[in-house]
Parts: C-alpha cells; sequence; structure tokens
C-alpha cells in the first residue's frame, strides 16, 4: 500500500533535533541542570534541617493560620505524625520540595500567559494546541527528551513536570479574567483606571477562585508525576513506590502510597479557599 509504504520520517526528525540540541547545547544544558538542581537540593535542604516533630508543629501552625479550621488541623497534624512514624519523612519532604518548586515554576510562567491569552484571543488560539499536546502526549514520550539533554536526576523529572503541570494555570487564568462581567470594566473605565490599575484591581481580584484552583490542580498533577520522576532517578516517595513495584513488595507500596495520598489531600485542602471548603 503507497500510505504505509512512505512513510513520513517524523520521528527520525524528532531524534535528529534531539541529538543536534544534545550536540550543540551540552554545556548550556548541563548548567541549566546544575542551577535547578542546586535550587531543589536547597529547598530540600531547608526542609529536612528542621527537627521533623519542629516542623510538624510549623506545618499545623500554618495549616491552621490559613484555614481556621480544628478538624483540617487535626488531620494535619495525625498525617505528619503518621509519615514521621512510617519512616517516609525524608522521602516525603523531597517530594514536597519538587511540588513546590514545580508549582512556583508553573504560576511564574503559567498565570502571565494566561493574563496574556485572557486580553489576546489570537494568542490564545495559536496556544490552545500547544497547551492539548502538553496535557495529552503520554508524560513518559517527553520524559525521553528531558533525560537526553539533562541526565538522570530529579531535573528531568522536575522539566515534565511543568510541561504536564502548567496547562492548568494558564486555562484557569485566562478563564478567570474572561469571565469578569462587562459592567465591572466599565465602571473601572469611567473612574479612569488604566490597563494596569484595571488589571490589578477588577480583572485579578475576580478572577482570583479561578486562579486558586488552577494552582491546586497544579499541585495534583505534580504529585501525580512523582512516581513517573523517580524513574529518572528522581528521589522522594516515587522511589518506594517504583522499588516496590520491582518487588512486589505489598507493605512497601501501600505505606509509600498513603504518604503520597496523604500528602495530596493535606495540599489540597489547604489551598482550597475558605468559601469553597465543604463543598
Amino acid at each position: 500500500m503507497f500510505l504505509t509504504e512512505h512513510k513520513l520520517p517524523l520521528g527520525e526528525h524528532i531524534a535528529s533535533f534531539v541529538d543536534w540540541l544534545t550536540r550543540n547545547g551540552a554545556a548550556f544544558f548541563d548548567k541549566i541542570s546544575d542551577v535547578l538542581e542546586f535550587l531543589i537540593h536547597g529547598v530540600t535542604g531547608g526542609l529536612l534541617w528542621f527537627n521533623p516533630l519542629v516542623l510538624t508543629a510549623l506545618i499545623v501552625g500554618l495549616v491552621h493560620f490559613i484555614q481556621r479550621s480544628f478538624g483540617l488541623t487535626l488531620f494535619a497534624l495525625a498525617s505528619l505524625l503518621l509519615i514521621l512514624n512510617l519512616g517516609y519523612w525524608q522521602e516525603t519532604m523531597e517530594t514536597l520540595a519538587q511540588v513546590i518548586f514545580a508549582t512556583l515554576v508553573c504560576v511564574a510562567i503559567g498565570v502571565p500567559l494566561g493574563i496574556v491569552a485572557a486580553h489576546k484571543p489570537w494568542f490564545y488560539t495559536a496556544l490552545r494546541p500547544l497547551l492539548d499536546l502538553m496535557q495529552t502526549v503520554p508524560t513518559f514520550v517527553y520524559l525521553i527528551p528531558t533525560l537526553t539533554l539533562f541526565g538522570l536526576g530529579v531535573v528531568p523529572g522536575l522539566i515534565s513536570t511543568v510541561i504536564f503541570a502548567i496547562a492548568a494555570p494558564i486555562r484557569l487564568t485566562c478563564l478567570g479574567i474572561q469571565d469578569v462581567p462587562a459592567e465591572l470594566l466599565d465602571a473601572g473605565k469611567a473612574f479612569g483606571c488604566s490597563r494596569w490599575q484595571l488589571l490589578s484591581r477588577i480583572e485579578l481580584p475576580h478572577a482570583m477562585p479561578s486562579i486558586a484552583a488552577g494552582i491546586t490542580q497544579c499541585i495534583m498533577l505534580s504529585l501525580s508525576m512523582v512516581v513517573i520522576s523517580a524513574l529518572v532517578g528522581a528521589d522522594g516517595l516515587g522511589k518506594p513506590v517504583v522499588n516496590a513495584l520491582n518487588t512486589a513488595d505489598i507493605s512497601l507500596g501501600f505505606e509509600a502510597g498513603l504518604s503520597i495520598v496523604l500528602l495530596a489531600i493535606l495540599l489540597d485542602r489547604v489551598c482550597k479557599q475558605r468559601s469553597l471548603r465543604g463543598r
């Protein structure tokens, strides 16, 4: 058959491009890898510097200060003490550092892009296919080139996590700003607000629930990459899960998986707005 006998060399072209990047940009990618690894290990070292009980008290106090919920505060305390008791404190802090760092990168890039997309429909039209691609392509596919460019370790896992999770803050920021009532914007313009004042005083406050939902979703998507990142050498709770899978160790897999679940629930409840709690 003509169509199958004349295959388009898409894969070969992509492989050639990645090989070209590896040959000509090795020093550049090594520098990026060193900087990112230094930053992530710095955050992890900062979390591990505290005594576990002291850090538990600080986290529980922060949870209560943010949400003012005794039930959530008790859940945070019980979850962290259980993780400490099971012996996964270091792995949990490593995972938490990776999630925090990936979320900060996603927010720093995704929120401004979402704002631009909301004000420039042509930009969002051009960006949407890329966002669809980033969310639907299996993560192992773009884990391969990042592994080739940055080598084993936490960096390829972090970059793959950012690629996978960044679409959420972009889309929800864009949606939140687009949903600002025209009456509010007209009122702001009538009072002489500049474009920056309209954005900072009307659009962003009104869109904040949607932006917060995007950040929460970004955190959950980052946590979902924990096990996949462990396959390329990233530390954290993904490592014992992978080890349990390789050795068919049910107890190890359950304990590490439970730690991931507790961390995910805690982060989700803390980041959720008070007005949305209980829904």
